[in-house]
């Protein structure tokens, strides 16, 4: 993987992450940093599962793939949001 490919997945990554937080409804008391980070690991794991499932690589936007991905970013988020009130209280 080359540097532009690094950069590219981390750009996709904060904006999984903030699609994710959009979907889950109410407000998560979690820092924007700790939502973007999330948003980083939901788009690996999002194309990770996507590989497992074959839908990977289809002809043009890869949308089962980036709906995954903010599936896993939506829960992300969420459960984030759970434990990180718990510890903040």
């Amino acid at each position: 993987m080359e540097i532009g490919g690094i950069i590219s997945a981390i750009i996709i990554g904060l904006v999984i992450g903030a699609l994710g937080r959009l979907v889950v409804p109410g407000k998560q008391n979690i820092p924007i940093w700790l939502t973007l980070a999330i948003g980083i690991v939901a788009a690996l794991l999002g194309t990770i599962i996507a590989g497992i499932f074959g839908v990977a690589e289809t002809e043009g936007v890869d949308w089962i793939e980036l709906i995954l991905q903010v599936a896993v970013a939506a829960v992300g988020v969420s459960l984030t949001a759970g434990f990180y009130a718990r510890r903040t209280s």
